[in-house]
């Protein structure tokens, strides 16, 4: 009997709490710091590999991102980061203005792990931006992280990620 009683305190607790149960198609609000920045709630936990590659696209409009990387990741660092679709320009750790004034379109940025991009939500989120991030369905790894820090929409930062290999 007393089990009984206790079972059914917890489950008042619970309700009057605001415990509810949540569809699994709704995408959640990413005002709110205290929810977790992925979107689809079926894709499995994702585990940084060893060793891996990608296609990385920087800038929220898919079809002219300010940049686009061939990124290798060994050990949890960036091995090597080559800029596609351009000529080669000076590396994002040279002392120079890499933007327009160069006849370059977009900008370079220091190119992150997956691992790095996932942390960077998850600290926007809690810092209150607005995070979204699209995980892959197979194996969890993230697909896309737009995260936007002021009050405007063309504030957001968005990474697109393609093309996406284990070693």
């Amino acid at each position: 009997m007393r089990v009984e009683r206790a079972l059914g305190a917890l489950l008042l607790v619970g309700l009057a709490s605001g415990c509810t149960s949540s569809n699994p198609e709704e995408k959640p609000s990413f005002t709110d710091p205290s929810v977790a920045p992925s979107v689809r709630a079926s894709a499995p936990a994702w585990t940084e590999p060893a060793a891996y590659s990608y296609a990385l696209a920087f800038g929220c409009d898919e079809s002219a991102p300010f940049g686009r990387y061939q990124v290798t990741v060994s050990g949890g660092a960036v091995t090597k980061s080559e800029r596609v679709g351009g000529s080669a320009l000076p590396s994002a750790s040279a002392a120079v203005d890499l933007g327009p004034v160069t006849g370059q379109e977009g900008e370079e940025i220091e190119v992150p792990t997956l691992g790095q991009l996932t942390e960077m939500a998850r600290t926007a989120t809690e810092d209150g931006a607005e995070v979204n991030t699209t995980l892959d369905t197979a194996d969890g790894h993230p697909v896309k992280v737009t995260i936007n820090v002021t009050d405007t929409p063309d504030g957001a930062q968005c990474w697109t990620i393609s093309d996406y290999r284990t070693s």
